[in-house]
C-alpha cells in the first residue's frame, strides 16, 4: 500500500474509500473482539472466586487496574508507533496476542496466574484502539466521525454481551476455563483477515484541507498539545468520568444480579446479556446520529450536548437498578438507562479526533485511551471491589449493591465536564465565523 500511495496515490486513495466500509466492519469486530475478551471475565467472577478462593478486592484488581496499568500506559509507545508505521499491522499482531492471552487464562491454577495472563490480555489490547481511531479520522469526515465511531463502539457494547452470553452459557456446561478458551481463540483467525483484507488510509485521505506535512511531533509535544486545548481537556475528564462509571458497572453487573437479585449465571447469560447488549447498541448508533445531524445543523460543539442530555436521561434508571429489590423491575430499569448509556462514545472519541494535529491522532487517542482506562478501568472495577469488602460488615451479601450506588452517584459530575467541553467549542466556532 505504501509503495502505492508513492506512484499512484490518486487510486490508492479510491481503494480505501472504496473499501472503508470494510475497513469500519473489520475494526469494529475487532474492538468486538477485544471487549468480548475483557467482559467475559464479568460473568466468571463467581466461579473464579469459588475456585481460586479470591477476595471481592483481587477480583477487582483483575478486572481493572492488573489490566488496566499495562493496556493503557504501552497505548503510548504503540501510538507513536501507529503514527510512523502501519496501523494495520499493529492491530493484526496485537489482536493475536490478547486472544491467545485470553485463552492462557483459562489454564490458571491461582491468582498470581491469572493475573500474569490479564496482564498479556492488556498488553495486547493496548495496540488495538489508538491505531483504529486514527485509520477511522482518515477515513471519515468531521460530518460523518460521529456516527462512524459510533458503529466502531458496537464492539464495546456486542461485545460485553457476547462475553456474558458465551462465558455464562459455556462456563455452566464446561466450567470457567473452557469459557476463557472459547472465546478466546477465534480472534486469532480475525488477525489472519484483518491482516489481508484492511486498506490502510493515506494520513489525512478524510481532512484534505488540513493535511499539511509538518515534522512529527514527539509524544511530549503530543501532550503538550492536548493539554493546550481546553475543549479537550474536559472531553477527556468527561468521557474518563463516564467510562469509569461504565467499566465498574459492567464489571460488577453480573455478580450483583446473581448475589443480590437472585438470578443464576446461565439466566443471565440467556435472557438479559443479548437483550442489554441490543439496548446498548441502540444507543451507541442512536447518539452518533443525532449528535451528526445536530452538528451538521448548529455546530460541532452540540455533540458535547447530546451526551449530557442521553446520560442525564439515563441516571435515574440506573439507580433503580440498583435500589429496587423485584428483579423483573429491576432488570427493566436496567434496559432502559441502556438505552441512553452509551450514547456517549461516538460523540466523545470524534471531538477528540477532530480537535487532534493530523500527524498525531493515534497519539491523542492513546492519551485520552491512558486516562480513561489508568482512571476509569483501573480504578472503576476495583473501588468497587474495595469497597464491597469495605461494606460487608454492615451490609452482608447486600455490600456490592452499596458500593455501586456509589459510583452511579458520581455521573453529575461527568455530565459538567460536557456541558463545559460544549461551551468551550461554540465559543471557538463563533470566533471563527
Amino acid at each position: 500500500m505504501a509503495a502505492a500511495y508513492q506512484s499512484h496515490p490518486e487510486i490508492a486513495d479510491a481503494l480505501a474509500m472504496k473499501r472503508r466500509g470494510l475497513t469500519l466492519a473489520l475494526l469494529t469486530f475487532t474492538y468486538f473482539f477485544s471487549y468480548m475478551d475483557r467482559q467475559i471475565l464479568a460473568i466468571l467472577l463467581e466461579r473464579i472466586k469459588a475456585d481460586l478462593l479470591l477476595t471481592d478486592t483481587q477480583l477487582g484488581l483483575l478486572s481493572g487496574l492488573v489490566f488496566a496499568i499495562f493496556y493503557a500506559t504501552l497505548g503510548i509507545p504503540v501510538a507513536r508507533l501507529a503514527d510512523r508505521t502501519s496501523r494495520r499491522n499493529i492491530i493484526a499482531a496485537s489482536l493475536t496476542i490478547w486472544s491467545a492471552m485470553t485463552a492462557l487464562c483459562g489454564l490458571a491454577q491461582n491468582f498470581t496466574q491469572l493475573m500474569l495472563f490479564r496482564i498479556g490480555v492488556g498488553i495486547g489490547e493496548a495496540g488495538s484502539s489508538p491505531p483504529s481511531h486514527s485509520i477511522i479520522a482518515d477515513l471519515y469526515p468531521p460530518e460523518k466521525r460521529a456516527s462512524a465511531m459510533a458503529v466502531y463502539s458496537l464492539g464495546v457494547v456486542l461485545g460485553a454481551g457476547f462475553g456474558t452470553l458465551i462465558g455464562g452459557v459455556v462456563a455452566h456446561s464446561y466450567g470457567w476455563r473452557i469459557a476463557m478458551m472459547t472465546v478466546g481463540l477465534p480472534g486469532i483467525v480475525l488477525a489472519v483477515l484483518v491482516r489481508l483484507f484492511m486498506v490502510e488510509p493515506r494520513r489525512g485521505l478524510s481532512d484534505a484541507a488540513r493535511a499539511v506535512a509538518t515534522p512529527m511531533p514527539s509524544v511530549a509535544q503530543g501532550f503538550a498539545s492536548m493539554w493546550a486545548s481546553a475543549p479537550a481537556r474536559h472531553l477527556v475528564v468527561g468521557v474518563t468520568l463516564t467510562s469509569m462509571i461504565g467499566y465498574a458497572l459492567t464489571g460488577w453487573g453480573p455478580s450483583y444480579i446473581q448475589r443480590s437479585l437472585g438470578i443464576s449465571m446461565l439466566d443471565i447469560s440467556r435472557y438479559i446479556a443479548l437483550p442489554g447488549a441490543l439496548f446498548g447498541a441502540i444507543s451507541a448508533l442512536a447518539g452518533g446520529k443525532i449528535a451528526d445531524v445536530l452538528a451538521k445543523r448548529h455546530g460541532l460543539h452540540v455533540q458535547a450536548w447530546v451526551v449530557l442530555v442521553m446520560k442525564g436521561l439515563s441516571l435515574p434508571f440506573a439507580l433503580a437498578f440498583y435500589l429496587i429489590d423485584a428483579p423483573v423491575v429491576a432488570i427493566g430499569s436496567y434496559f432502559v438507562s441502556l438505552i441512553f448509556a452509551n450514547s456517549y462514545l461516538g460523540p466523545s472519541f470524534a471531538l477528540i479526533q477532530h480537535l487532534a494535529p493530523l500527524q498525531i491522532r493515534a497519539m491523542w487517542a492513546a492519551i485520552t485511551l491512558l486516562v480513561i482506562n489508568l482512571v476509569g478501568l483501573g480504578l472503576g472495577p476495583t473501588l468497587v471491589g474495595w469497597l464491597s469488602d469495605l461494606l460487608k460488615p454492615g451490609f452482608g451479601e447486600d455490600s456490592l449493591r452499596y458500593a455501586l450506588i456509589i459510583i452511579v452517584l458520581m455521573t453529575p459530575w461527568a455530565l459538567f465536564h460536557y456541558w463545559r467541553a460544549g461551551v468551550l467549542l461554540k465559543r471557538a466556532e463563533d470566533a471563527a465565523a
